[in-house]
Protein backbone atom coordinates (compact mmCIF):
# COMPACT_ATOMS: atom_id res chain seq x y z
CA UNK A 1 0.00 0.00 0.00
CA UNK A 2 2.92 2.87 0.81
CA UNK A 3 4.19 1.73 -2.49
CA UNK A 4 0.88 2.42 -4.67
CA UNK A 5 0.78 5.77 -2.34
CA UNK A 6 4.06 7.17 -3.31
CA UNK A 7 3.12 6.11 -6.59
CA UNK A 8 0.35 8.18 -6.22
CA UNK A 9 1.56 11.25 -4.84
CA UNK A 10 3.99 11.40 -8.02
CA UNK A 11 1.76 11.18 -10.91
CA UNK A 12 -0.47 14.11 -8.97
CA UNK A 13 2.59 16.09 -8.99
CA UNK A 14 3.09 15.54 -12.52
CA UNK A 15 -0.84 16.21 -13.00
CA UNK A 16 -0.60 19.23 -11.47
CA UNK A 17 2.78 20.69 -12.97
CA UNK A 18 0.74 20.54 -16.57
CA UNK A 19 -1.58 23.37 -17.00
CA UNK A 20 -3.46 21.41 -19.82
CA UNK A 21 -5.03 19.78 -16.92
CA UNK A 22 -6.45 22.41 -15.57
CA UNK A 23 -7.67 23.53 -18.67
CA UNK A 24 -9.46 20.72 -20.32
CA UNK A 25 -10.56 19.08 -16.97
CA UNK A 26 -11.60 21.85 -14.70
CA UNK A 27 -11.80 24.91 -17.46
CA UNK A 28 -13.48 23.35 -20.15
CA UNK A 29 -16.38 21.76 -19.01
CA UNK A 30 -17.29 24.68 -17.16
CA UNK A 31 -17.25 26.70 -20.20
CA UNK A 32 -19.48 24.35 -21.67
CA UNK A 33 -21.70 24.15 -18.66
CA UNK A 34 -21.76 28.56 -19.43
CA UNK A 35 -22.20 28.13 -23.09
CA UNK A 36 -25.32 25.75 -22.44
CA UNK A 37 -26.71 27.81 -19.99
CA UNK A 38 -26.60 30.60 -22.17
CA UNK A 39 -27.84 28.61 -25.06
CA UNK A 40 -31.00 27.60 -22.94
CA UNK A 41 -31.68 31.25 -22.00
CA UNK A 42 -32.91 31.69 -25.47
CA UNK A 43 -34.80 28.71 -26.25
CA UNK A 44 -38.50 29.59 -25.95
CA UNK A 45 -40.30 27.80 -23.09
CA UNK A 46 -43.02 26.43 -25.77
CA UNK A 47 -40.54 24.38 -27.40
CA UNK A 48 -40.49 22.22 -24.05
CA UNK A 49 -36.78 21.61 -24.54
CA UNK A 50 -35.54 20.50 -20.98
CA UNK A 51 -32.27 19.19 -21.44
CA UNK A 52 -30.35 22.76 -21.00
CA UNK A 53 -32.16 23.94 -17.72
CA UNK A 54 -29.64 23.59 -15.41
CA UNK A 55 -30.94 20.83 -12.83
CA UNK A 56 -30.51 18.25 -16.04
CA UNK A 57 -27.45 20.19 -17.46
CA UNK A 58 -24.77 19.96 -14.48
CA UNK A 59 -25.42 15.66 -14.52
CA UNK A 60 -24.59 15.94 -18.01
CA UNK A 61 -21.59 18.16 -17.71
CA UNK A 62 -20.03 16.49 -14.32
CA UNK A 63 -20.20 13.06 -17.21
CA UNK A 64 -18.69 15.30 -19.83
CA UNK A 65 -15.60 16.79 -17.73
CA UNK A 66 -15.12 12.75 -17.05
CA UNK A 67 -14.05 11.61 -20.44
CA UNK A 68 -11.26 14.35 -20.49
CA UNK A 69 -10.27 12.75 -17.31
CA UNK A 70 -9.84 9.15 -19.36
CA UNK A 71 -7.57 11.53 -21.70
CA UNK A 72 -4.96 12.57 -19.37
CA UNK A 73 -5.37 8.76 -17.66
CA UNK A 74 -4.56 7.76 -21.38
CA UNK A 75 -1.69 10.20 -21.70
CA UNK A 76 0.04 9.91 -18.19
CA UNK A 77 0.35 6.04 -19.14
CA UNK A 78 1.34 5.77 -22.61
CA UNK A 79 4.03 8.73 -21.92
CA UNK A 80 5.37 7.16 -18.88
CA UNK A 81 5.52 3.83 -21.33
CA UNK A 82 7.24 5.54 -23.81
CA UNK A 83 10.13 7.53 -22.15
CA UNK A 84 10.99 3.74 -20.14
CA UNK A 85 9.93 5.59 -16.74
CA UNK A 86 7.67 2.55 -16.52
CA UNK A 87 10.59 -0.38 -17.27
CA UNK A 88 12.33 1.37 -14.67
CA UNK A 89 9.86 1.16 -12.21
CA UNK A 90 9.09 -2.58 -12.58
CA UNK A 91 12.84 -3.21 -11.14
CA UNK A 92 11.19 -2.14 -7.90
CA UNK A 93 9.01 -4.26 -5.66
CA UNK A 94 5.82 -2.79 -6.97
CA UNK A 95 3.35 -4.95 -7.97
CA UNK A 96 0.46 -4.47 -11.14
CA UNK A 97 -1.91 -3.68 -8.37
CA UNK A 98 0.40 -0.50 -7.11
CA UNK A 99 0.75 0.50 -10.60
CA UNK A 100 -3.06 0.30 -11.21
CA UNK A 101 -3.58 2.15 -7.71
CA UNK A 102 -1.20 4.69 -8.53
CA UNK A 103 -2.86 5.86 -11.79
CA UNK A 104 -6.41 5.72 -10.64
CA UNK A 105 -6.36 7.58 -7.42
CA UNK A 106 -5.01 10.91 -8.57
CA UNK A 107 -7.56 11.10 -11.72
CA UNK A 108 -10.28 9.82 -8.60
CA UNK A 109 -9.10 12.84 -7.08
CA UNK A 110 -9.25 15.14 -9.25
CA UNK A 111 -12.85 13.78 -10.43
CA UNK A 112 -14.61 14.46 -7.23
CA UNK A 113 -13.15 17.69 -7.28
CA UNK A 114 -14.09 18.02 -10.70
CA UNK A 115 -18.05 17.53 -10.21
CA UNK A 116 -17.61 19.90 -6.66
CA UNK A 117 -16.89 22.75 -8.71
CA UNK A 118 -19.32 21.92 -11.84
CA UNK A 119 -22.04 21.65 -8.68
CA UNK A 120 -21.23 24.77 -7.40
CA UNK A 121 -20.93 26.53 -10.60
CA UNK A 122 -24.74 24.98 -11.45
CA UNK A 123 -25.90 26.41 -8.39
CA UNK A 124 -24.42 29.65 -8.80
CA UNK A 125 -26.19 29.67 -12.34
CA UNK A 126 -28.97 28.61 -10.90
CA UNK A 127 -28.95 31.49 -8.28
CA UNK A 128 -28.52 33.90 -11.79
CA UNK A 129 -30.92 32.00 -13.71
CA UNK A 130 -33.76 31.26 -11.41
CA UNK A 131 -33.62 27.40 -11.97
CA UNK A 132 -34.21 25.08 -10.35
CA UNK A 133 -31.43 23.50 -8.69
CA UNK A 134 -31.10 20.81 -5.50
CA UNK A 135 -27.71 21.37 -3.62
CA UNK A 136 -28.30 17.58 -1.68
CA UNK A 137 -29.09 16.10 -5.12
CA UNK A 138 -25.95 17.93 -6.59
CA UNK A 139 -24.27 15.93 -3.98
CA UNK A 140 -25.83 13.10 -4.40
CA UNK A 141 -24.70 13.19 -8.15
CA UNK A 142 -21.26 13.53 -7.40
CA UNK A 143 -21.63 10.65 -5.65
CA UNK A 144 -23.21 8.77 -7.92
CA UNK A 145 -20.62 9.90 -10.34
CA UNK A 146 -17.54 7.84 -8.93
CA UNK A 147 -18.26 4.60 -10.32
CA UNK A 148 -18.63 6.22 -14.08
CA UNK A 149 -15.55 8.35 -13.24
CA UNK A 150 -13.64 4.52 -12.27
CA UNK A 151 -14.82 3.52 -15.88
CA UNK A 152 -13.52 6.42 -17.72
CA UNK A 153 -10.35 6.45 -15.97
CA UNK A 154 -9.49 2.27 -16.72
CA UNK A 155 -10.75 3.42 -20.33
CA UNK A 156 -7.60 5.30 -20.31
CA UNK A 157 -5.48 3.08 -18.50
CA UNK A 158 -6.40 0.47 -20.96
CA UNK A 159 -6.02 2.71 -23.76
CA UNK A 160 -2.56 3.92 -22.29
CA UNK A 161 -1.30 0.71 -22.10
CA UNK A 162 -2.44 -1.06 -25.22
CA UNK A 163 -1.38 2.02 -27.18
CA UNK A 164 1.72 4.79 -27.53
CA UNK A 165 2.06 8.07 -26.73
CA UNK A 166 0.41 8.96 -30.70
CA UNK A 167 -2.24 6.56 -30.77
CA UNK A 168 -3.82 6.77 -27.06
CA UNK A 169 -4.97 10.47 -27.14
CA UNK A 170 -6.23 9.99 -30.67
CA UNK A 171 -8.62 6.78 -29.29
CA UNK A 172 -9.52 8.49 -26.06
CA UNK A 173 -11.06 12.04 -28.50
CA UNK A 174 -13.08 9.45 -30.15
CA UNK A 175 -14.45 8.14 -27.28
CA UNK A 176 -14.75 11.47 -25.98
CA UNK A 177 -17.37 12.15 -28.92
CA UNK A 178 -19.24 9.44 -28.62
CA UNK A 179 -19.83 9.96 -25.02
CA UNK A 180 -20.87 13.25 -25.34
CA UNK A 181 -23.73 11.70 -28.24
CA UNK A 182 -24.60 8.63 -27.04
CA UNK A 183 -24.60 9.47 -23.23
CA UNK A 184 -26.98 12.09 -24.34
CA UNK A 185 -25.41 15.28 -22.78
CA UNK A 186 -26.15 17.49 -25.60
CA UNK A 187 -28.89 15.09 -27.57
CA UNK A 188 -31.92 14.31 -26.07
CA UNK A 189 -32.37 10.50 -26.93
CA UNK A 190 -35.12 9.71 -24.63
CA UNK A 191 -37.79 12.40 -26.08
CA UNK A 192 -36.68 10.92 -29.64
CA UNK A 193 -36.70 7.46 -29.04
CA UNK A 194 -36.45 4.61 -31.72
CA UNK A 195 -33.41 3.16 -33.09
CA UNK A 196 -31.24 6.22 -31.94
CA UNK A 197 -32.51 5.23 -28.08
CA UNK A 198 -31.77 1.69 -28.67
CA UNK A 199 -28.13 2.52 -29.82
CA UNK A 200 -27.77 4.71 -27.05
CA UNK A 201 -28.58 1.96 -24.41
CA UNK A 202 -26.14 -0.03 -25.62
CA UNK A 203 -23.07 2.05 -24.37
CA UNK A 204 -22.54 2.73 -20.51
CA UNK A 205 -22.09 6.40 -21.40
CA UNK A 206 -26.21 6.85 -21.68
CA UNK A 207 -26.65 5.69 -18.09
CA UNK A 208 -23.73 7.73 -16.47
CA UNK A 209 -25.43 10.65 -17.19
CA UNK A 210 -29.18 9.67 -16.28
CA UNK A 211 -28.20 8.39 -13.20
CA UNK A 212 -26.07 11.54 -12.98
CA UNK A 213 -29.25 14.00 -13.40
CA UNK A 214 -31.76 11.53 -11.51
CA UNK A 215 -29.47 12.02 -8.55
CA UNK A 216 -29.93 15.79 -8.92
CA UNK A 217 -33.47 15.80 -9.01
CA UNK A 218 -33.66 13.29 -6.09
CA UNK A 219 -35.52 10.75 -8.26
CA UNK A 220 -33.85 7.96 -6.47
CA UNK A 221 -36.36 5.12 -7.82
CA UNK A 222 -35.04 1.75 -9.65
CA UNK A 223 -35.84 2.68 -13.41
CA UNK A 224 -33.62 5.95 -13.50
CA UNK A 225 -31.42 5.84 -10.66
CA UNK A 226 -30.24 2.23 -9.07
CA UNK A 227 -30.57 0.22 -12.56
CA UNK A 228 -27.93 3.05 -14.19
CA UNK A 229 -26.29 3.00 -10.83
CA UNK A 230 -25.94 -1.01 -11.18
CA UNK A 231 -24.94 -0.86 -14.78
CA UNK A 232 -22.46 1.56 -14.70
CA UNK A 233 -20.94 0.16 -11.55
CA UNK A 234 -20.28 -3.33 -13.60
CA UNK A 235 -19.19 -1.58 -16.57
CA UNK A 236 -16.45 0.17 -14.24
CA UNK A 237 -15.77 -3.25 -12.45
CA UNK A 238 -15.07 -4.82 -15.87
CA UNK A 239 -13.00 -2.34 -17.71
CA UNK A 240 -11.13 -2.27 -14.14
CA UNK A 241 -10.44 -5.70 -14.33
CA UNK A 242 -9.28 -5.47 -18.32
CA UNK A 243 -7.07 -2.48 -17.35
CA UNK A 244 -5.10 -4.77 -14.45
CA UNK A 245 -4.85 -7.67 -16.89
CA UNK A 246 -3.71 -5.61 -19.86
CA UNK A 247 -1.57 -3.64 -17.83
CA UNK A 248 0.17 -7.05 -16.09
CA UNK A 249 0.74 -8.53 -19.32
CA UNK A 250 2.45 -5.81 -20.84
CA UNK A 251 4.68 -5.53 -17.45
CA UNK A 252 5.45 -9.10 -18.03
CA UNK A 253 6.70 -8.68 -21.68
CA UNK A 254 8.67 -6.00 -20.58
CA UNK A 255 10.73 -7.72 -18.27
CA UNK A 256 10.78 -10.47 -20.59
Amino acid sequence: MKKAIAFTERNIKELTRDPLSYIFCLGFPLIMLIIMSVINESIPPEAGMTLFQIGKLCGGIMIFGQTFIMLFTALTVSQDRAGSFLVRMYATPMVSADFIAGYTLPLFIIALAQGLITAAASFVISLISGGEFSIPGALLAVAASMPSALMFTSIGILFGTLFNEKAAPGLCSIVISLGSFLGCIFFDAEATGGIMLTICKIFPFFYCSKCARAAIALDLSGESFLIPLAIVSAWAAVLTGLAALAFGSRMKADLS
